[in-house]
């Protein structure tokens, strides 16, 4: 029972995701807002709502491990196989402001995770800390967007207020509800089989959470729109790192294990190995997408052996 009750609470993430997604998009295209700070702020956060969910649920109910390695796991499964598997579809190029500001945003807000974690504990000041400097980040996307907006009519249908609203509540209301049971389930599996929390946080739930992103990569690559695939990856991952772990430990403190840590490191090295190839090649070539799965599979069997 408890698989099919996890599985539920995937779907409803997922798809509470998607309402949350259309009926706020819906709503600033009827309160005339540009589309590109749709894409930058409500879309992006809106694909990680599951791993936002996911991870206070965890918080708050004392499952640290989960809310650390879910945000862990799931920006690994992003960088390598999200990226990895539109580069194998269609091999893109990399926008020129993706190299100059989100990865280095994205380094350093690892690194700092790193710096937290040494002590085996982020924060409420940290988490706070986190907060304020995702904020800042968010401000300075919205300010460059409006400066290089151009005037466009959308071609997206738009809902009515009312609808608008209830896809909205309906949407937050399916990403807690599924959260809880995702957590819930998680927890009871990795007892049953007695594997660790983080385990679990890393692989099953990561993966899960990881869905919108996935699916909304593999659908631009598929429409020729590849290049959006990395910049939604790093995007995301600055969310989770920042945004997620910052509300998660601000409610309350986060104690992670000695495991945590090292897997942070392991995802600052692959930050720094896609940064490094993408500022020199300029471009994801098909070589790389399919080693970057490749590197997720070894990383898998990894966190197997180290059960």
């Amino acid at each position: 029972m408890m698989y099919l009750l996890l599985l539920v609470g995937f779907v409803l993430l997922i798809k509470g995701a998607d309402f949350f997604v259309d009926g706020s998009s819906s709503v600033a295209r009827l309160l005339g807002v540009p589309s590109v700070i749709i894409g930058l702020t409500i879309v992006a956060m809106g694909t990680s709502a599951p791993e936002a969910a996911v991870s206070i649920t965890a918080g708050l109910a004392g499952s640290n491990d989960i809310a650390v390695s879910n945000v862990i796991g799931s920006n690994m499964f992003n960088l390598l196989m999200v990226a990895g598997f539109c580069a194998a579809i269609r091999p893109f190029a990399v926008e020129e402001q993706l190299l100059k500001r989100d990865f280095p945003v994205n380094l350093a807000a690892n690194a700092l995770i790193i710096a937290f974690l040494l002590n085996r504990t982020i924060s409420r000041l940290e988490g706070v800390s986190l907060l304020v400097l995702f904020a800042l980040y968010l401000s300075s996307l919205v300010v460059g967007a409006l400066k290089q907006r151009q005037k466009e009519e959308s071609e997206e249908k738009t809902l009515s207020p009312l609808l608008s609203v209830v896809y909205i509540l309906g949407g937050v209301a399916a990403i807690v509800y599924g959260g809880d049971l995702v957590v819930d389930n998680a927890v009871l599996i990795a007892q049953h089989w007695g594997l660790s929390e983080t385990f679990i946080g890393l692989t099953i739930i990561a993966m899960g959470t990881s869905l919108p992103e996935l699916v909304t990569s593999i659908v631009a690559a598929r429409k020729g729109e590849s290049d959006l695939a990395l910049g939604n990856v790093v995007g995301s991952n600055i969310f989770n790192l920042m945004l997620i772990l910052g509300l998660s430990s601000s409610v309350r403190p986060i104690h992670a294990a000695d495991s945590a840590l090292l897997n942070a490191v392991l995802l600052l090295v692959v930050t720094a190995v896609m940064y490094l190839i993408s500022n020199t090649q300029r471009r994801m070539q098909r070589a790389v997408g399919v080693g970057c799965i490749a590197a997720y599979a070894l990383y898998t069997v990894y966190l197997v052996m180290m059960v």
